[in-house]
């Protein structure tokens, strides 16, 4: 066999053209592990919302919060049902909530958005203990204060400590505080008293959900065949933690389909890169490849040197790309989440697996945009390739 020392040596003569190929490859790996970054992200910060001790109920038939709307007297009737669990004071250990969308400017440029505004009651935080005020302080019950999310503070105007917005005409709002939740989607949100959303919305007497915390986890389908059974209700009931990836699959789907198709195009420019790189490199060498066959080393071999020159090739390329999609973990991203029509906020989050499935990428391109080249080196002639 070739030594690896030969490859090596190639490529740190050729400086230019080696990092003009594996930029070119690095391009494709950037794009290809950002978007996974992202559709991870997507799955961790709708994730990082559910609890596995929580259940959501929703009206039948409705596919999200949104749309759904469940009548103010049956929150007491699912609160009560024997599986919910009771906190110190003794009272059920659930929420009702409700949930609108509004439109605001966004700053920075000149378009608009929607927003997500949760209706909650006054007892929220003892349900979520995960949810911390960092900023200001919370509304107070029954006024038209609000608190925002972490993730959408100062992205929208009147998105901040002390400034005001319309939830709708004429039902101004004031922000008097910022929360965060471990990065989850509630930080894309804006909450405000249910009573004051309710009114603004025009749906008193309704909430969009209710939430129950279990006794346990393995009290759900005990939970789930009470209400569901119950006709009377006309309730659906599903882990928090499915609710959440059902609201994520759509938003995951198309993001990872428009950044697949895209690294696809990209790669099969980087391919053809680096696939002229290596003809070019071979006619250059034509003497080097002839003394190599007149020194005893087979089609073979010459066939595998240079597939590995290219598989070095991307997988500097890979390394490359993957060290710029690292950076990409201080930049945060909105979108448009299609299960509520409002914006949510994003990060790029990395994981092993992605990183290493994206060099794999760049070193399975390598192999392909090679592997031509390297079969006509290996068929080459040794006494043409000489006196070339």
């Amino acid at each position: 066999m070739i030594p690896v020392a030969y490859n090596l040596r190639n490529l740190t003569v050729r400086k230019t053209t080696t990092l003009a190929t594996a930029g070119g490859l690095g391009l494709v790996v950037f794009v290809f592990a950002s978007v996974l970054m992202l559709a991870n992200s997507i799955d961790r910060t709708l994730g990082r919302s559910a609890q596995s001790d929580v259940a959501v109920v929703i009206r039948k038939g409705s596919d999200a919060e949104l749309v759904s709307g469940i009548e103010e007297q049956q929150i007491g009737v699912v609160l009560a049902s024997p599986e919910v669990a009771k906190r110190p004071d003794g009272k059920p250990d659930g929420v009702g909530e409700i949930v609108g969308v509004f439109l605001l400017d966004k700053l920075g440029t000149d378009g608009v958005s929607n927003v997500q505004v949760r209706g909650v009651p006054e007892d929220v935080l003892a349900f979520r203990p995960g949810v911390k005020i960092v900023e200001g302080r919370p509304a107070q019950p029954g006024t038209d204060e609000v608190v925002v999310g972490k993730a959408i503070e100062g992205r929208f105007k009147g998105l901040s400590i002390g400034g005001s917005f319309e939830l709708r005409k004429n039902r101004p709002v004031k922000v008097v505080g910022v929360f965060s939740d471990g990065g989850s989607s509630y930080e894309s949100e804006v909450w405000g008293d249910v009573h004051t959303v309710r009114a603004a919305f025009g749906r008193e007497g309704s909430v969009s959900s209710v939430r129950a915390r279990l006794a346990s986890p393995t009290k759900f389908d005990a939970f789930e065949a009470s209400i569901e059974q119950n006709r009377q209700l006309g309730l659906e009931v599903m882990r928090e933690s499915d609710y959440y990836e059902k609201q994520s699959e759509g938003t995951r789907v198309f993001i990872t389909a428009m950044g697949v198709m895209i690294a696809v195009f990209f790669s099969i420019g980087a391919m053809i890169g680096a696939m002229i790189t290596m003809h070019a490199s071979i006619a250059n060498r034509q003497r080097e490849i002839g003394t190599l066959r007149a020194l005893g080393f087979s089609r073979f071999s010459i066939l595998t040197s240079f597939l590995l020159e290219s598989i070095f090739l991307a997988f500097l390329g890979g390394v490359l790309g993957c060290l710029a999609a690292l950076a990409m973990g201080l930049v945060r991203f909105s979108i448009i989440n299609f299960a509520s029509f409002s914006e949510i906020v994003f990060t790029f989050e990395p994981t092993p697996g992605i990183m290493i499935a994206s060099v794999l990428v760049a070193m399975g391109m390598g192999l392909l945009g090679g592997f031509f080249p390297a079969l006509r080196a290996a068929r080459m002639s040794p006494i043409l390739a000489m006196r070339g």
